[in-house]
Parts: structure tokens; C-alpha cells; sequence
């Protein structure tokens, strides 16, 4: 739990080099909202459509960067085929975008503060 403090700070620090990552490529970045403070646990970003997603998904697991799609809608699921449901119409517009992307703690950056705790 003492090192909590400094994971958050961590993730901070790589949310911002995403951010500045994708702002120069043209991708949607997703940042905390104004007077708001993310943890931000689970990085994401948004894309234009289903093909960018999945050409971006391609690009990043033939380069061993592991992503994937935010969701897959319970609707679309054989066991809830028949369920009711409205249109969907914003969750299937975030279904076609939204990849989470690599959000964990960077473990060399923090292994030697882990030694120095030690």
C-alpha cells in the first residue's frame, strides 16, 4: 500500500505520453474530464471506425503490443440473442471505436524504488 501513491503517479506519467503519443498521430486519447483526476487504470483510445480499430489492433499485436476492443455488446452473445433491448445506438458507436490499450504500472521504472523499499 506504500507504493500505491507512486503506481498512480505512475499511470499518470504514461496516460501523459499517450496522450502527446496519439494527439501527434491524429487518435483520439481519452483524458480526464476538466476538475476531475483519473487514475487513469485502464487507458483508452478512439478511433474512427470499425476498420481503423481493427487495422490498429492488427498493427499493434503483429508488433507484440497487446490491445483490444473496449467490449463486445451481451446482446450480440448466443445466450442473450433474444433478450430485449432498445437501439444501442451509443454503445454500438463505442463498440466500433474504443481499444484499451497497455495501462499497467511500467514495472523498470518502479522496480528500483521496489528494491530501494526493500
Amino acid at each position: 500500500m506504500e507504493l500505491f501513491p507512486k503506481f498512480l503517479e505512475n499511470k499518470r506519467q504514461l496516460a501523459a505520453i499517450y496522450r502527446n503519443f496519439f494527439e501527434e498521430i491524429g487518435i483520439n486519447f481519452i483524458s480526464e474530464m476538466t476538475d476531475c483526476r483519473s487514475n487513469y487504470w485502464l487507458n483508452t483510445i478512439i478511433l474512427k471506425d470499425g476498420n481503423e480499430r481493427d487495422e490498429f489492433l492488427q498493427y499493434a499485436h503483429s508488433n507484440g503490443v497487446m490491445c483490444r476492443p473496449l467490449w463486445r455488446l451481451m446482446n450480440n452473445l448466443q445466450m442473450f440473442a433474444q433478450c430485449q433491448t432498445d437501439d444501442l445506438v451509443n454503445a454500438k458507436w463505442l463498440e466500433e471505436r474504443v481499444v484499451n490499450i497497455p495501462s499497467s504500472v511500467r514495472v523498470e521504472a518502479e522496480s528500483e524504488k521496489l528494491k530501494a523499499v526493500r
